[in-house]
């Protein structure tokens, strides 16, 4: 059994952030008379490549202004395919003279967890708002420097963790805040997939690896925001079918929380196992989401007969 400052040093520091918000930077709008922000993504992997570039295409107050890679020939390829500048494209040795962009407003950072303190620091101190990707960092100390750099800096913070604004995740959280069901007495939630890779960085502790420090963010986060209050003891087990792959980190995660309320919580992560699912038990009710992280959309449904489903999807 570990104590909840302990776990939460070794697991998903990555919750704890600034949030980035529009009102947050309608300030900085004006001032730059802009009406789009400008956003560079450092790492041009599957998430920058099949779903954040896309859906840059499709908003409203910021668009794909410049990228960071080591790799000329995605450079060149991203550059065709977004009509990138010259200019806007960056590699992890040159990032640092992006303070002389003023096309690029946000560095959005979308590497390896052992990389994100680096390169939000370096964003800061080049005067760049920073939203980095789930989890935060590998250790607390590093969450610290990343939230220190942006204030010393006076540019904002955002982590990459989208459910809080889900419609269907924020009608849950608006049952605990209106007492809808009743006190909470039990949250079973779950968030994996079978990974059958036999080589990659979440398989290296080092680059802070490991299905808790991916996966489960969603399950530790969903008892947080379900429940409004933060953990006071954790009792963790790890397990692994294929102990010649993850012998540097956890396939699968079994976790159980105790709130200051009383309320429990049973939750897993995983690499090896296809889960998805979040339950609310409560003194005169229930509800749930099932899936309640896809990108294919959240849906779920309750004991006083509300379906949960706002068809709001992610394109891909």
């Amino acid at each position: 059994m570990e104590n909840r400052r302990s776990f939460v040093k070794k697991s998903l520091i990555g919750m704890a952030g600034i949030s980035l918000s529009a009102n947050a930077l309608s300030p900085y709008l004006l001032a730059k008379n802009k009406k789009k922000l400008g956003v560079a993504l450092v790492g041009l992997g599957y998430y920058s490549t099949d779903l954040l570039a896309p859906a840059l295409q499709l908003t409203n107050s910021c668009y794909l202004s410049g990228i960071v890679t080591g790799t000329p020939e995605k450079a060149e390829k991203w550059k065709r395919k977004y009509n990138i500048p010259d200019n806007n494209i960056y590699n992890y040795q040159n990032f640092d003279s992006i303070a002389n962009n003023p096309d690029i407003d946000i560095v959005y950072v979308v590497l390896p967890t052992s990389m994100h303190a680096e390169f939000t620091i370096r964003a800061a101190n080049a005067g760049k708002h920073v939203w980095c990707e789930k989890p935060m960092a590998v250790t607390e100390l590093e969450c610290q420097k990343m939230i220190n750099a942006c204030n010393e800096n006076k540019v904002k913070l955002s982590i990459g963790y989208r459910m809080q604004h889900e419609p269907n995740t924020r009608k849950i959280i608006n049952y605990r805040n209106n007492n809808t069901f009743g006190a909470i007495n039990l949250v079973q939630s779950a968030a994996g997939y079978y990974d059958g890779r036999t080589d990659h960085w979440k398989f290296d502790k080092e680059m802070g690896g490991g299905a808790m420090y991916d996966m489960g963010v969603y399950p530790l986060n969903a008892c947080r925001y379900v429940t409004g209050e933060e953990p006071i003891s954790v009792m963790a087990q790890q397990f692994t079918n294929r102990p010649d792959i993850f012998n540097e980190v956890d396939e699968t995660t079994l976790f159980q929380l105790e709130f200051p309320s009383g309320a429990l919580a049973n939750c897993s992560a995983s690499f090896g196992m296809k889960v998805n699912n979040l339950q609310v038990t409560c003194t005169n009710g229930w509800y749930k989401l099932n899936p309640f992280q896809a990108y294919s959309g959240i849906r779920g449904s309750a004991s006083n007969g509300d379906i949960l489903d706002d068809k709001i999807r992610i394109k891909q």
